[in-house]
């Protein structure tokens, strides 16, 4: 965790959905509310779904997906809190299960594990969010004090206009008091 005269250390887990390709937003929100970030890709956002290059300039770090080799030196300090943004139907079913196959997956279950503060900013499409395992996941991560905001759909009003993912809704629920237990 920071030390006192530190600035806090904020993870990002960043997922494989379209609007990603604007996860430069909250690390310029994060950066002025005085955090320092570090961001974790899952192997299939780095595939072109943002520009992991233009995010190690503004982080000052190396966008991370592949586990660290035995003996190899932590490239992040440990994290004072974890923001996924945007957050995929696949990722968020896998973490609710505890499924691990991933830096990315393996990052949530040990931040639970640790108590780190979490807010995920759901991206699923309407159709994937009626699955039932996927709000029987939303469940679960609530009760695991994970703070969630409202999903993204994407969904075009009536005028054909696609709302803005609200990044920085993620750094004000962290400022959310924790439940107590």
């Amino acid at each position: 965790m920071t030390e006192p005269d530190e600035k806090p250390f904020l993870q990002l887990v960043v997922c494989a959905a379209g609007i990603a390709a604007g996860v430069g937003k909250l690390i310029t929100a994060a950066q002025e509310r005085n955090w320092m970030v570090g961001v974790t890709a899952t192997p299939n956002a780095l595939g072109g779904f943002f520009d992991a290059g233009a995010a190690a300039a503004q982080t000052g770090r190396p966008v991370r997906s592949a586990w660290r080799a035995p003996g190899e030196p932590r490239p992040f300090p440990a994290p004072d809190a974890v923001v996924v943004a945007p957050a995929t139907f696949n990722t968020l079913n896998k973490w609710a299960a505890g499924i691990a196959d991933t830096l990315a997956l393996g990052t949530l279950c040990e931040a639970y594990g640790l108590g780190v503060p979490i807010a995920v900013l759901p991206c699923v499409d309407e159709a994937l969010a009626a699955h039932p395992a996927y709000r029987a996941s939303l469940e679960r991560l609530r009760a695991m004090d994970v703070r969630i905001g409202e999903p993204y759909t994407g969904e075009p009003d009536g005028r054909g206009h696609r709302p803005d993912f609200a990044w920085e809704r993620a750094l004000d629920l962290l400022e959310r008091p924790r439940a107590s237990t």
